[in-house]
């Protein structure tokens, strides 16, 4: 305390007359401006399909207001309006849910048959048959891996025919380098 008063002395000789805060006061910092925000998000179990959504405002204030779909165990889409302030968490459902569109009977039909093949693959699965399903080519595959066949025998005769040159030409000049050498002339 006596370097404090003695500071002051200092300070009030050279700078004329000072004022000392008292130590009880605190010096505090406002409170920052409100901050308002808004996000929203849409997500799903797989690419293309949306489930659930979410959204909310603020602004600022304490107040915020938003809401939430989701689709329930009986595929109806749910959705809950809420308001959450100072008093609490204030949600309302919205009880007007409108039904799920119906398949068209193009689609129907393309259910029908999917599931009825899935339900006999399933089958046989349990059932222990182990027959390898052997796919079919194409006239257009069978094609494209005769044509690869063909460049490839051709290019492995062309690859013996230089290495039979290449041996002759050595043996001609009295060099005798096997061929899997690393000394190349």
């Amino acid at each position: 305390m006596e370097s404090i008063f003695l500071i002051g002395i200092v300070l009030a000789t050279f700078c004329g007359e000072i004022q000392l805060l008292p130590v009880e006061e605190e010096i505090t910092t406002p409170p920052p401006p409100p901050r308002p925000y808004a996000f929203g998000y849409a997500a799903g179990r797989y690419p293309g399909h949306i489930d659930r959504t979410h959204s909310e405002v603020s602004d600022g204030s304490g107040v915020v207001q938003g809401s939430f779909s989701y689709v329930d165990p009986r595929h109806k889409i749910r959705t809950v309006q809420y308001i959450a302030d100072r008093q609490g968490f204030h949600p309302v459902l919205n009880e007007n849910v409108p039904d799920l569109p119906s398949d068209t009977p193009v689609v129907a039909a393309a259910k029908e048959k999917h599931l009825r093949k899935f339900a006999a693959i399933a089958t046989a699965h349990q059932e222990g048959s182990n027959q390898a399903i052997v796919p079919v080519d194409t006239k257009a595959v069978e094609f494209a891996k005769n044509k690869h066949l063909s460049l490839y025998q051709q290019i492995a005769e062309e690859h013996a025919r230089l290495a039979a040159e290449t041996e002759a030409l050595r043996k001609a000049e009295g060099i005798n380098v096997s061929p899997n050498s690393l000394d190349h002339y």
